[in-house]
């Protein structure tokens, strides 16, 4: 293997937040990335890549790059930051770190980070052992996935869907909450081939996409009302004699209590709940329960609200209630990361201790009220300011002069230029990364392509060393990336397979192999092996009850819903700094004309929690009454410098803690045009990048 820093090609994978984990081919000439294309080791992505990782040269290169350590002076909010070596850099670190657990207990540090676009050695690796020794407070990562997780974990374990490569065989194929086009694209040609086969396209979605506009049936249901639909279906299954009444008795357990819980749900009672024709309803149920193999993606479009878990578990329910299992293409796809069963903690060699656990939605919340308070936010690999809901108090508490924050990153951030101490860190091309795909049944090992760019340095060493000068660090503690790699290999069914096979291709398939049928090569990972469709501990767990509906909790004063969908430019926030072009809000020409709001009239999205200031884009491509503003945004994407979280609650699912984006209810109004503000205010005694 050629040594980081040198010219040639190198083989690569992609870790970042999507669930198609592209393997990639880096083209490398005097130490720098001149070129990245794909290649086929990962027979999802079969060469095909996205334009962010084949412009990611502009974000390992760009004049945002973080590469020296720095150092705040000044008032927060208006800091200038000067470049310290890293020695220093790390001793005032752990000092801070010392000092606080040695005064206020380790309860008093809050790690904040997010593990959607790092591998096994970036997250939960050397930064738990570090922070499950200083006793530090736990964060509870639930600002995606919780509520579909939970619902999945508990009607079927761990068992992997669907795999996407099997989309082509199916007849019916149902996109529910998801776009792929934007994220996770390598679906999009299977669905396509599958369509010149025959098959056909249902989209569920409030806003028509470019697959719901060539989809047979797009029903563009009110945001928070997937779960009422989902019943519908389900009770007009049971109640028809359409349910796969054999299936159900072999293999589910607790279908009298979905009944009873579908039964009020009739096409007309969830039509008027959900905004759409009963007839649409019954359409797509007859399409259904007639077509196989029939498959449905859920997205995570579908959990973003009060009803989130619940509305995951009825749609996971409906291909049992159905009998879509058994052939290959039927079924349903959720999340596959179920198909790894490794230990999540080997590379750390540590457990999390049992300490105060905050819920990843309500870090505002914490640093603004906990009790006892917040003394040290150590954040990496995320940006809070601009992912998590209720932007302002997140603001507010980053402002603190008492609150000691350390920064990790990559390039300068939003939620950088609070920090009192900057760290550089390293890109997936920069150091070595193990990859476990959430979407295509694979796992990559990836070595470092180049070497890290400046003085950046892999959150395995920065951890490890930090664990090292508090006196933390144990003989037996994995040292290298690679030994935290092989420690979580270990930790897989069968070590040697897996390992060879990474060895030897740098990608292997999970023990079930790449492609298994559900009920045929998997079954649920439940106690049983059978599908649970009413768990009893999720039935406690939801406000209420499991499949209860809570109604839509929208003030008259606010009567539009804002959601935030992905955009094509960005992973959740990452690469937001190469984008300068401002934002706009999506209205509904109905709406947009009982406001007299014109095409790019600079207007005001304002609730009780803030307000955003952009231009409009008045589009039938989303239902009346509902607007959409996307996620991911930087301060430097609005007139305002605030984003779409400003205006987003940090109330929680009915399941697993997850985040309601999509409960945001607005007004907007049209405003005067202003001068956007910039990427925020941070000067530097160096530049951030070298020339």
């Amino acid at each position: 293997m050629s040594t980081p820093g040198h010219s040639g090609r190198r083989e690569s994978s992609c870790p970042l937040d999507c669930p198609d984990a592209c393997s990639l081919s880096v083209e490398v000439e005097d130490g720098r990335i001149v070129r990245i294309t794909g290649d086929h080791r990962n027979p999802l992505t079969a060469g095909l890549i996205c334009g962010k990782v084949r412009r990611m040269s502009e974000h390992v290169y760009g004049a945002e790059r973080l590469v020296t350590p720095l150092r705040r002076r000044g008032a927060k909010g208006a800091a200038r930051f000067e470049a310290i070596g890293w020695d220093e850099a790390l001793e005032l670190v752990a000092d801070r770190l010392s000092a606080v657990r040695e005064r206020w207990g380790g309860e008093a540090i809050l790690p904040v980070c997010y593990g959607g676009s790092n591998g096994l050695l970036s997250q939960d690796a050397a930064d738990c052992r570090l922070f499950a020794r200083l006793g530090a407070s736990r964060i509870d990562r639930t600002v995606c996935a919780a509520p579909s997780g939970a619902a999945h974990r508990g009607l079927y374990g761990k068992m992997p869907g669907v795999a996407l490569t099997d989309y082509v065989h199916a007849a019916l194929i149902v996109i529910w909450g998801a776009n792929p086009e934007v994220s996770g694209l390598h679906l999009v040609p299977r669905i396509e081939a599958a369509r010149k086969r025959g098959a056909r396209l249902v989209v569920i979605d409030p806003r028509r996409t470019g697959l719901a506009s060539r989809a047979d049936q797009h029903l563009a249901l009110r945001p928070g009302t997937d779960l009422p639909l989902a019943l519908a279906v389900i009770r007009w299954l049971l109640s028809t004699a359409r349910a796969d009444e054999p299936f159900l008795e072999a293999h589910t357990t607790g279908l009298d209590a979905l009944r009873q819980r579908a039964e009020p749900w009739t096409f007309e009672r969830a039509a008027e709940t959900c905004g759409i024709e009963a007839d649409a309803i019954a359409a797509f149920a007859e399409l259904y329960a007639a077509t196989s193999p029939a498959v449905i993606r859920l997205g995570w479009g579908v959990e973003r609200n009060r009803n989130g878990g619940s509305a995951a578990a009825a749609i996971l329910a409906l291909p049992a209630v159905a009998g879509k299992f058994g052939v290959r293409g039927g079924g349903v796809t959720a999340s596959n990361s179920g198909a790894w069963d490794h230990d999540p903690l080997a590379a750390a060699g540590e457990c999390w201790p049992s300490t105060r656990v905050v819920n990843l939605n309500q870090v505002g919340r914490a640093l603004t009220a906990a009790e006892p308070p917040v003394r040290l936010l150590f954040v990496y690999n995320c940006n809070p300011l601009a992912t998590l809901p209720a932007q302002q108090k997140v603001r507010a508490g980053l402002a603190r002069e008492d609150l000691f924050t350390v920064v990790f990153e990559q390039v300068m951030t939003d939620t950088a230029r609070w920090a009192d101490v900057v760290l550089p860190a390293t890109t997936f091309l920069e150091h070595t990364e193990l990859n476990p795909s959430y979407g295509a049944l694979a796992m990559s090992l990836a070595p470092a392509v180049i070497a890290p760019v400046g003085q950046a340095r892999s959150n395995h060493r920065v951890f490890t060393e930090l664990c090292r000068r508090l006196g933390l660090a144990r003989p037996d503690d994995p040292d290298t990336e690679q030994q935290a790699a092989a420690a979580v290999v270990r930790s897989v069914g069968d070590p040697a397979a897996l390992a060879a096979e990474l060895q030897s291709n740098g990608v292997a398939a999970p023990p079930c192999g790449n492609a298994p049928i559900a009920f045929v090569d998997v079954f649920p990972r439940t106690d049983d092996r059978r599908i649970h469709l009413f768990p009893p501990h999720l039935d406690a767990e939801a406000p209420a009850g499991l499949y209860g509906y809570r109604e839509d909790p929208a003030p008259s004063t606010y009567p539009l819903t804002l959601i935030t969908p992905a955009e094509s430019r960005r992973t959740s926030s990452t690469f937001g700094q190469l984008s300068r072009t401002l934002a706009r809000v999506e209205i509904h020409p109905d709406d947009a004309a009982a406001r007299s709001i014109g095409d790019g009239q600079p207007v005001r999205v304002f609730n009780d929690q803030g307000e955003v200031l952009c231009p409009a884009r008045v589009t039938a491509a989303l239902r009346p009454g509902v607007v959409s503003l996307p996620k991911g945004l930087w301060s430097h994407h609005t007139l305002s410098g605030t984003t779409a979280n400003t205006l987003c609650p940090d109330s929680l699912a009915d399941l697993g803690g997850g985040a309601c984006f999509n409960d945001a209810r607005v007004e907007i109004e049209k405003t005067e045009a202003t001068d956007p503000p910039g990427c925020g205010s941070v000067s530097t005694s160096t530049p951030l990048r070298k020339e």
